[in-house]
């Protein structure tokens, strides 16, 4: 997302992309991401050593989404703090309990309870800005709060899944959070930098962040379904059920809780795609290196879902504009990269 031409005193939201670009990188994620779990069924053997570079394909996304972000995205928690703390909160606090109620309704075997339950736990999907765009939402706020949760998932990403996650399986939690700093905080903070110390040639890259990104996703996707076939055929239709639950119940309650707020409808918008987006891939990596291919499949599974989930919610409310006027922070009017 670039920002160099937004003014310096309010958070910056991404402008090179042009409105068709934005809709066509929501069109072909989830098609993308579909056809690599598709290939992984149909020739596992072709795709499971791919699984030694997972970490690696996470550290180009999160490289890529440093390249997005500038400082002034980090100062909307002090111009308008109750909707990003808000849905930081709903994102650290409700997903994991919600994927915790979720396994143990539909009496997940261990290892996928403990995986969908790091789904829950990592930060806001990489792709929720361009979903927000999309549904006209508050892009600015989207920005923010994908950037804070991010931020804070070395520390609140481990402890949340040795609370919970820890009772279907052991967690090394500081293995963890050593693990999301080197695969998230350093990558971003990198990629922070360099886009204030070489704008110029950050912005001529902005086109090709996304792509970068989906291919990244979609190279997890093959890989994990890939090496978890067998589970994934026995387990399938019971996991995928667990995973829309969670998906569309994110949305549900996130924008629940900004319309108790009395928060304007595209402030709701952006608050419902952050909370029930993701960062599924991060958790399938996770998953895949602290627990076992196995608990890695709900984070594959959400990867692909929540593409489609995402690309439909924007589609329905794209299509109906909001009444409530719109502030100068509530930018819905410029065009993200979906990172």
């Amino acid at each position: 997302m670039a920002h160099a031409s937004a003014p310096q005193t309010q958070p910056s939201t991404p402008a090179d992309q042009s409105p068709r670009s934005a809709k066509l990188a929501v069109t072909v994620f989830p098609l993308l991401i579909v056809a690599g779990a598709g290939l992984a069924l149909l020739t596992p053997g072709a795709f499971a050593p791919l699984g030694v570079g997972i970490t690696y394909a996470l550290m180009i996304i999160m490289f890529g989404m440093g390249l997005t972000l500038t400082i002034p995205d980090f100062l909307l928690v002090i111009k308008r703090p109750l909707p990003v703390l808000a849905g930081v909160a709903f994102q650290f606090g409700f997903m994991p309990l919600l994927a915790f109620g979720i396994a143990w309704a539909l009496q997940l075997p261990p290892a996928l309870a403990a995986g969908l339950i790091l789904v829950g736990s990592v930060p806001g999907g990489t792709s929720s800005n361009v979903v927000t765009y999309l549904a006209r939402g508050d892009v600015a706020l989207s920005v923010t709060m994908t950037s804070i949760s991010t931020l804070l998932s070395p520390l609140l990403t481990p402890l949340l899944a040795l609370w919970l996650a820890g009772q279907y399986l052991p967690v090394p939690a500081g293995a963890m959070a050593w693990d999301i700093v080197q695969i998230v905080l350093i990558p971003v903070v990198a990629g922070l930098v360099l886009r204030l110390l070489l704008p110029r040639i950050v912005q001529g890259i902005q086109p090709a962040l996304p792509w970068i990104s989906v291919l990244g996703i979609t190279y997890v996707v093959l890989a994990v379904v890939a090496g978890s076939q067998d589970v994934l055929a026995s387990a399938g239709a019971l996991l995928l059920v667990g995973v829309i639950l969670h998906n569309l119940l994110g949305y549900a309650i996130g924008y629940s809780a900004a319309m108790l707020t009395k928060a304007p409808i595209p402030t709701r918008r952006a608050v419902s795609v952050e909370v029930g987006m993701q960062n599924s891939g991060l958790a399938a990596g996770l998953a895949g290196t602290h627990f076992s291919a196995e608990a890695a499949l709900p984070g594959a599974i959400f990867s692909v879902w929540h593409n489609i989930s995402g690309g439909l919610l924007a589609s329905f409310w794209g299509s109906r504009r909001p009444k409530a006027p719109q502030t100068d922070d509530d930018d819905a009017s410029t065009t993200p990269v979906a990172t």
